[in-house]
Order: structure tokens, then sequence, then C-alpha cells
């Protein structure tokens, strides 16, 4: 299974983080906000011992501080992190995050990462998350799964590559990965997915990461 924890690590309840982003140049209505604003009112409670709920700004300069400062805060052992991507058309799963800027695009303030590398490392780095697993609890609860091996040159990419890299201080989740999520059907004709399904697709996707951190053997 894709993401399996080291074995050696103590069986606990997880602490989870799940994060969105705001709004962006092209995106006026971001999905993943509101996921976390409906998380944050009805957090997950089973088999788990603490769970937080974070948008973050999309900017380049700030990133990296505010994962720390959530880490810092917080010490998520399970970070989940929900990006919009308007060309999905249901929960798309990315394996791996590539460690570049390559084909950057302007953040919200109009900004462009200044190096050509997330951070020091190698090219690629790949999800820790269950992905078997929560690909199969989704499509279980009747959810469309996708995969993908390119979470793009935008911040969704570089939140990914921080958060498997463990490269922010204070911030080192065991598991951690991406998820794209398409744009609601609330927002117009185009989108494919309900809010209700993003909500419930996301907790199918939690709790799938609580029983593979559940899974582990001592």
């Amino acid at each position: 299974m894709r993401g399996r924890l080291d074995s050696a690590a103590p069986i606990r309840p997880p602490r989870i983080l799940v994060t969105g982003f705001s709004v962006f140049p092209g995106a006026p209505v971001n999905p993943t906000e509101a996921l976390v604003f409906a998380l944050r009112d009805a957090p997950p409670e089973s088999g788990i011992e603490a769970f937080r709920a974070e948008v973050l700004a999309v900017e380049y300069a700030t990133v990296a501080e505010r994962l720390s400062a959530i880490g810092r805060d917080f010490r998520p052992d399970i970070a989940i992190h929900f990006g919009l991507a308007s060309a999905c058309s249901g929960f798309r799963l990315e394996r791996s995050a590539r460690n570049s800027h390559a084909n950057a695009r302007e953040d919200q303030t109009g900004c462009l990462p200044v190096d050509a590398q997330v951070c020091a490392g190698p090219e690629t780095f790949a999800s820790t998350l269950p992905l078997d697993l929560i690909a199969l609890r989704l499509e279980g609860a009747g959810h469309r799964v996708e995969w993908s091996d390119d979470a793009g040159g935008y911040l969704c990419n570089t939140v990914f590559t921080l958060s498997v890299a463990h490269a922010c201080e204070g911030f080192v989740p065991a598991m951690a990965g991406f998820v794209h999520v398409p744009l609601l059907k609330e927002n117009g004709t185009i989108g494919t997915m309900s809010f209700d399904d993003l909500v419930s697709g996301a907790r199918v996707a939690t709790d799938a990461c609580v029983e593979a951190w559940r899974g582990r053997t001592a």
C-alpha cells in the first residue's frame, strides 16, 4: 500500500490536519476554503487525538512559515492537503510532488517563487498518504477517483512538496499528501461535484487515513 508508515512508530490516536486554499487568480471561489470551514464546524471525532482545519493563503513567500507555525502549534501526524483543479472531475489523488517551480504562475499577490527548487532534496517526493486505501474507500462510498503523478506548477505542488519533504521546521507529519478536487456544481454548470459530496469525500479520506494509522504494527 502506498504511504506505509514505519512499523516502529508508536501506535496512538493521530493528530490530523486538513488544509485548503484561499482564492487565487482565475478562481474567485475556491471550494477547498469552504471545505475547511465545514470541517471546522463539524470535525471528525472518532479515533483521533485532535483535529485542525486551516486555510492557506496562495502566497509563495509565506506558505513555508505558515506550515512551520502550524507544525509548532499543532504537531500533526497526518496532513491531508486539498486544492482546486478545474480539469478534474472527482477526487484526484496525487502520487508524487515535484521539487521544482518550473512553469510557476503568479500567486494572489502577483509574485513568483524566488528559487527554482521548492526545497533541498531530490527531484520528486512520494505521497505518504495511504492512497490505495483512500481510493478504495472513496469508490466504495460512490465517489469518483482519479490518479495523477503531476500536482501542477502552483501552490498545490509547493505545499505538497514542503509537507512530504518535511522541509518546514516543526512540520513533520508521518503521513502527508495532496488531493485535488473540481469546481462545484453550485459555482455554475461547469462544476462536477456538489459541496455535500466534497465534504463527505473529505471525511472518507480522513477516515481512511485513521484506519491506516490504526493498522500499523508496533
